[in-house]
Parts: structure tokens; C-alpha cells; sequence
């Protein structure tokens, strides 16, 4: 079992071309042991892949009392942190997937598709599942060489080992996300007794297969054939689109190195490598242009920059930039760009909603329904009596006793809405009112009347919520 580091050592530059010899595009036929080096992008990779601990860990946080974040589909109700988000208020989730989608534009018109190379789920769990294949088989050539080895028992114990941490991982995936959707202690206990829902034990299975599949098998032939956005992208990128880029003017005429050459090249700065090749999760070679496997991970500056420094020539043969700046051509500013304010503008006002939604969440939301039949009775004290139904939702997870005022006319008697009434948490509860005003007092067939309902919490706040509704009665006698 082969257990190397990634290796910080010096490496000559007739290593480099034995290497590269050893070295093929990928057509989908063979996998692709890419190269691993050290590097500050592939540091920058690592620290932003890093955000998805909090899925994996989020799960766990609890707030007053219970899971922070808890999306309990059953009851129809959406924790975050203090705020109970209701079917009712979903408006806010098209905002945020608005949000989110114009922000995956704007990185893309500006930086190209760093989704895919920094973030992306199959990107960041693929290159989890190679670095454990490097630790148990070793570099690229080692792999490639075990991949063509006859089956033996040091094979089927190293070949046993990489798989069963490739399905505990998958497991782990398929049970952090079914946590969000439960309460997840509860779920560590009843998932490995037999007692938890049909539904997570099949979500489990089959994030375990597919993150098994995707990440271990499928790897850079999931971005080249089922994720749209690779065709997608083509058209979001402009000329002002920074990428990793292969400097052809001062790269060209590329040719190998030889030692007779020292102080005597005459060829461009690329010695022919295929460093940038080795090191690409995808197997493009960005010397080739912009194409729809590369992800833009920038590990191919890491590995170029490393050989240049070898060769004693300057660092960014392959950098980040634009077609603009490639061609000599004068490049816009950021601020410049008209594409950009309008993304920002939506950007803005999406995240305006969003902000504006959860922080104007009302604890009580009010419906009314008048009676429509009939719309009004005749009381045998002369009043004229409305029936209303009204619908008292509850968004917070303690139970109110509300009280129910109305007002809009100084003649105005509610009845029935004496005792409070008990709305229960995180659902609406019915309750049934009359409202009488004497006939005489009626001024016109129909007039607003607004029903106010209040309750205090627990933290001694008292919520409260109006909504205006009509009185119904008879045509007002003439003097």
C-alpha cells in the first residue's frame, strides 16, 4: 500500500518530460489519475471547499432549544435560527432561487465557471475521492499501473479499503442531508434501530449510490455529459471574462527544454510539459483554447508556475485573464460593464426582499370570511347582525391565546370573542364572531370594519395583526 504526501521536492525537468510522455487527453474510455501538486490555488481550492462542512455539520447546530435550521416538511414549517418561515411566506424561496441564479451569472460573466471549479458538489466530493486514492495507491503512474495489474491480494485489500471509505462517505452525504429535513439526534437514533421513515432510509440509499457513481466512477465525465451548465456557460462569457488563460503570444513557438538551450532559446516560454494537462481533474488542455470541460480550477497556473520558476522565465504563462487583455486590446472596468449593474441591480433587490420578508415575519396572520349566506340577519332587538370566520395562523412554535377586538363603527358589538382563543403553533385555528350594529346607526349598505387580533408571547411581546373586512346590512331608512 502506497501512502505518499504530496510532495513539495524539486523535480527535474527530464522527469517532467517523462511524465508528460506518459500523458493522454481523456476521451471517456480510461479514467483520469490526475496529478496532485501544492499550490496557492489549489490551497484557495481546499479553503472554499471547505464551506460544505456546513453541510455536513449544520444539522447539529441548535438554537433555543432545538435544530437551528430545520426544514419539517410533515408540518409545512421552515426553521431558521428564531424565524418560522410558513407555506405562506414562500414567496421568499422564488426570491432566493432568483438570488442565486443571477449570482451564479455574475461569476460567471466575470470569473467564468468558478462554481464548478471552487464549489461545485460533484467537483469538491470527486476530489475528496481521489485524494483518498492517492494516499492508499499512490501517485498518477502508480495508479495507472495498478489499474492494469491482474487482480492479487495486496490489489483486492487496497481496492477493499478505497471503496469502503468511498460508500461511508457516500452514507455520511445521504444522511447529512435527510438531518435537514428531521431532527437530527432523533434521527441517529431511530435510523440505526429500524424506527425511522420509510423515506429516509430510500434518500439515504440513494445519495450513497449516487454520490458512490458520480464521485468515484463517472468523475470528470459528469461535467463533460449530464451537467447543462458546461453548455450553458458558453454563453454567459464575453471577451471582458477573466479565465485561465494560456498566454499563446508569449508561450509560441512552445519546444522541450534541452540543456544546450540556456541562454540560447529562441522559442517561446512553453517548454511542452504537459504539466498543465497532468494536473487538470478533467483532462483538458487549456493550451487548446477555452473548452467546455475545463471548470476553471486554476490548478494549471499551480503547476506552470511551479515549472517556470524551474526554468528561471516570469510566472503567468497561464493566468488568469481576458480575451481583451490577451490580445492587447484596452480592457473595460468592472463598473464599466452595463451587464454587471443590471445583475447587481437584481442581485440587490432580490436579496432587499429577502431581508425585508424574513425580518417583517409577522408571529399572527389574520384572514376573515364574511358569511355570504346570508349576508346579514335582522335581530329581534332591531341590530343588524354580520357572521365572520376568521383564520387565525400562528407562525411560532409556542401556543397564543389571542384576544380578538374589531372597530369601525362607534356602535359596533362583537360577540362571541370574550374568552381567548387558543391557536396552536405553527397552524391556523378557526374561530367563528358575530358583529351587531343597531340598524338606525347604519349609515350606508356596506362599511369597512377592521378586526385587530393580539397575543402575548413568552418574551413578553405582544404580537399583533389588523384586517380590514365589510359590514353588510340593509339599504339605511330614509328620514
Amino acid at each position: 500500500m502506497n501512502t505518499p504526501p504530496e510532495s513539495t521536492a524539486p523535480v527535474s525537468v527530464d522527469a517532467l518530460y517523462a511524465e508528460a510522455d506518459d500523458w493522454h487527453v481523456n476521451a471517456g474510455g480510461q479514467t483520469i489519475h490526475a496529478k496532485r501538486i501544492p499550490g496557492r490555488w489549489r490551497t484557495i481550492k481546499w479553503a472554499l471547499a471547505s464551506v460544505w462542512l456546513i453541510y455536513l455539520l449544520g444539522p447539529y447546530l441548535r438554537w433555543d432549544g432545538r435544530q437551528a435550521v430545520l426544514f419539517d416538511i410533515p408540518n409545512r414549517q421552515y426553521h431558521l435560527f428564531s424565524v418560522t418561515v410558513l407555506p405562506q411566506d414562500f414567496w421568499m424561496l422564488s426570491l432566493l432561487l432568483l438570488f442565486f441564479a443571477i449570482l451564479l451569472a455574475v461569476m460567471t460573466a466575470l470569473a467564468g465557471r468558478v462554481w464548478c471549479g471552487f464549489f461545485c458538489f460533484q467537483t469538491v466530493w470527486t476530489d475528496v475521492f481521489t485524494w483518498i486514492e492517492e494516499r492508499l495507491e499512490g501517485p498518477p503512474a502508480a495508479r495507472r499501473k495498478l489499474d492494469a495489474a491482474p487482480m492479487s491480494l495486496e490489489k483486492l485489500k487496497v481496492r477493499t479499503i478505497k471503496h469502503g471509505l468511498w460508500l461511508l462517505i457516500g452514507v455520511l452525504t445521504g444522511f447529512s442531508f435527510v438531518a435537514w429535513f428531521t431532527d437530527a439526534p432523533t434521527l441517529w437514533r431511530t435510523f440505526f434501530t429500524g424506527q425511522a421513515n420509510g423515506a429516509a432510509y430510500v434518500t439515504v440509499a440513494l445519495f450513497t449510490v449516487g454520490t458512490y457513481v458520480l464521485a468515484g466512477f463517472l468523475r470528470e465525465q459528469t461535467c463533460f455529459w449530464l451537467c447543462p451548465y458546461a453548455r450553458i456557460q458558453g454563453v454567459m462569457l464575453d471577451r471582458s471574462t477573466i479565465v485561465p488563460t494560456y498566454d499563446g503570444r508569449r508561450g509560441e513557438p512552445r519546444a522541450r527544454l534541452r540543456r544546450t538551450d540556456e541562454g540560447t532559446r529562441t522559442t517561446g516560454d512553453c517548454i511542452d510539459c504537459n504539466q498543465c494537462v497532468a494536473v487538470c481533474p478533467t483532462g483538458v488542455d487549456i493550451r487548446r483554447g477555452q473548452q467546455e470541460g475545463c471548470i476553471t480550477c486554476a490548478l494549471c497556473i499551480d503547476a506552470c508556475d511551479q515549472v517556470m520558476d524551474k526554468i528561471g522565465r516570469p510566472r503567468g504563462l497561464i493566468r488568469y485573464a481576458s480575451l481583451d487583455e490577451l490580445e492587447g486590446r484596452s480592457t473595460r472596468g468592472l463598473w464599466l460593464r452595463p451587464r454587471i449593474w443590471v445583475y447587481v441591480l437584481i442581485l440587490g433587490l432580490s436579496l432587499f426582499g429577502i431581508l425585508h420578508g424574513l425580518t417583517a415575519l409577522d408571529p399572527l396572520e389574520l384572514r376573515v370570511l364574511h358569511e355570504r349566506a346570508p349576508l346579514f340577519v335582522l335581530q329581534s332587538d332591531g341590530s343588524i347582525q354580520n357572521k365572520y370566520t376568521l383564520k387565525i395562523l400562528n407562525k411560532t412554535h409556542e401556543p397564543l391565546a389571542v384576544r380578538i377586538r374589531a372597530k369601525g363603527h362607534d356602535d359596533l358589538r362583537l360577540v362571541g370573542a370574550e374568552p381567548p382563543i387558543e391557536a396552536r403553533p405553527g397552524g391556523v385555528t378557526p374561530a367563528t364572531v358575530f358583529v351587531r350594529i343597531p340598524r338606525e346607526a347604519l349609515e350606508a349598505e356596506q362599511q369597512p370594519i377592521v378586526f385587530r387580533i393580539e397575543a402575548e408571547r413568552a418574551t413578553g411581546e405582544l404580537a399583533v395583526t389588523e384586517r380590514e373586512s365589510v359590514f353588510v346590512g340593509p339599504e339605511p331608512r330614509s328620514d
